[in-house]
């Protein structure tokens, strides 16, 4: 008997909450007014930039010196050159690089400085630049030989 009961009480639970359930859709808004909106996203514009100098060799310096690099370069296109991010290839050298956008026909430079301490030996060191150009990631580098002080 107990089972019966217990059946039938889930018979009559189950008939209540898909009429419920058939209610509540009665009331939902249509399909098209809950999608959510996708934008189709706009792409990038893209530009060309002319390295002038993009590989430097400086030569021999004495342990301990810091020194400044700069690679100019040229936005050879029609929209803004946009400098996203630049990558050193050690934490020897740290890398600066123009906040603001670069205007079709100007100049820039990309600004490092190395820390020789502790680099005595020949050290050819690459910086990987991120841009708005069809080839994303440009290239720079330098070499230079770091004499131990006496």
């Amino acid at each position: 008997m107990k089972s019966l009961s217990f059946t039938l009480s889930v018979l009559i639970l189950s008939t209540v909450l898909m009429i419920s359930c058939q209610q509540g859709q009665d009331k939902a808004a249509p399909a098209e007014a809950t999608a959510p909106v996708i934008e189709a996203s706009k792409p990038k514009p893209m530009t060309t930039i002319q390295w002038l100098d993009s590989a430097k060799s400086i030569g021999k310096v004495k342990e301990g010196e810091k020194i400044e690099i700069s690679y100019r370069f040229k936005n050879t296109g029609t929209e803004m050159l946009i400098i996203n991010n630049v990558v050193v290839s050690c934490g020897c050298t740290v890398a600066e690089k123009p906040q603001e956008p670069i205007a079709p026909g100007a100049e820039g430079a990309i600004k490092a400085t190395f820390d020789t301490k502790g680099r005595v030996g020949t050290n050819h060191k690459t910086m990987a630049v991120y841009t708005n150009t069809k080839e994303a990631v440009s290239t720079v580098a330098f070499d230079v030989e770091v004499i131990a002080q006496k």
